[in-house]
């Protein structure tokens, strides 16, 4: 569908509208520019033309998009939530503030995951290449789940290293899975690898067993 479209009605709003339905767009997703104001002619009758409009989807940068598709959720929800972004090397991270959000959280932050993976879905829909990856946080969460998730990886280093099996550990998001690896890169005694396809992502750990 292209992104700009030009019509004509008997007023502004009326080419305005048709504009808007044929983009597939709300007034607030686009910009509008006047091409001609309507005229009656001389006598109402010789000479008049319509009003013609131009409208142009505005395009929004994939955390644009994301804050949107949060800001609807959280409407719906009745939840006041201000949003704080911050950039990273590899991903945008979103810090929601507010009061009574531990319902965004959820059981093992599971409801969170699952906000993250839609609000990744959403933003990155039209786009094929350079993908954006968000990272959602609610009063540092995230942090104290690295330090558990850290925790948690040495004591099933310990436990693979003297029984010889492998642990395959809860789905887990990339960041949480990249936790993990980065926790159990210098124990030589494990080896750690994710398997499985997205959202049910898994790290597994074995033990490093002495070549022959």
């Amino acid at each position: 569908m292209d992104a700009s479209v030009e019509k004509t009605g008997k007023t502004i709003e009326e080419a305005r509208q048709a504009a808007l339905d044929e983009l597939g767009a709300s007034l607030e997703e686009v910009k509008v520019e006047i091409v001609a104001e309507p005229s009656k002619g001389f006598l109402g009758i010789i000479g008049g033309h319509e009003a013609k409009v131009r409208v142009t989807r505005i395009e929004k940068s994939p955390a644009d998009i994301a804050k949107d598709f949060m800001k609807k959720i959280f409407a719906s929800m009745e939840l006041d939530v201000k949003i704080e972004e911050e950039k990273t090397e590899d991903a945008v991270c979103f810090n929601l503030v507010g009061e009574n959000l531990g319902v965004l959280i959820g059981k093992h932050g599971q409801t969170l995951d699952a906000l993250q993976y839609l609000v990744n879905l959403a933003a990155n829909r039209s786009r094929t290449e350079d993908r954006v990856y968000f990272i959602l946080d609610i009063e540092k969460y995230r942090e104290r789940r690295e330090e558990t998730l850290c925790h948690l990886a040495a004591r099933l280093a310990d436990k693979v290293s003297r029984s010889g099996d492998k642990i395959v550990l809860e789905p887990m998001n990339r960041h949480e899975r990249k936790i993990i690896h980065v926790a159990l890169q210098n124990d030589k005694r494990v080896r750690t690898y994710s398997a499985g396809e997205e959202p049910f992502r898994k790290v597994v750990i074995e033990a490093n067993r002495p070549k022959r």
